[in-house]
């Protein structure tokens, strides 16, 4: 068995009862009994941007939920393209499929610095078996992980480039705030939709002279979303 390398700093072992977004993790619905049944540690870890959590195809002894930041799933394909499948973004569970397969079926790599709980895939079998509460959650994921990467493929993977670009830009819109959206840099961008950079950086640039989208910064992440209906399918076309 190849080690994974992570080049992840530890931080010490997770308090998952203490966690600042227990509400939106795995074991949001744990109780005392159920924390009693964890006796692996645990682990918090950090990785900075453009780090791997683990690789595809690789033993899998854990899975890990995202406590901040941003996770990209990567596939390359059988001609050699790199594929982003879906994003990750706090309170998501990455490497799921390790509990039924033992292995990851993508690499997990961190888009911004990122903090992540690495769970022992034991800790999880246990407290499914003894748990009907983590056994409820872990079936909530699922559904969720399956329901984003359909909704992913339907809207940033079909259409013309400037439906996929509008469509990336409402699904990148913030929770807290709606009217704030984050993008990324263009090549990425251009892997999630299958498009090229140039096509990529043309609509952006389309979207600010026409009024759509505005700049809050010079790093060309942050924008705020001016005029929603500019960028809806239907205007797209």
């Amino acid at each position: 068995m190849i080690p994974i390398k992570t080049e992840s700093a530890w931080r010490g072992t997770a308090d998952c009862k203490a966690c600042g977004i227990r509400d939106m993790v795995l074991f949001s619905d744990l109780n005392e009994h159920d924390f009693s049944l964890i006796h692996a540690p645990i682990d918090d870890l950090s990785h900075r941007t453009g780090q791997s959590l683990y690789h595809e195809g690789a033993h899998a002894p854990g899975i890990y939920t995202l406590r901040s930041g941003l996770i990209k799933l990567i596939r390359v394909t059988p001609d050699g393209r790199q594929r982003i499948l879906r994003l990750l973004r706090p309170g998501d569970v990455a490497g799921l499929e390790a509990l039924a397969t033992g292995r990851y079926d993508s690499e997990a790599v961190a888009m911004t610095d990122v903090s992540v709980c690495r769970i022992p895939t034991d800790v999880i079998h246990r407290l499914s078996q003894n748990s009907p509460r983590l056994h409820w959650r872990l079936l909530q994921k699922w559904q969720q992980a399956l329901k984003e990467a359909d909704d992913w493929l339907a809207a940033i993977n079909f259409g013309t480039a400037r439906q996929r670009v509008g469509n990336f830009v409402l699904k990148m819109r913030h929770a807290t705030d709606p009217g704030v959206t984050t993008l990324f840099a263009r090549e990425d961008m251009g892997a999630m939709m299958d498009l090229k950079l140039e096509t990529v950086s043309r609509e952006i640039s389309a979207l600010v002279r026409e009024g759509a989208i505005e700049p809050l910064d010079k790093s060309g992440r942050l924008y705020r979303v001016l005029d929603e209906t500019r960028l809806q399918p239907a205007s797209a076309a």
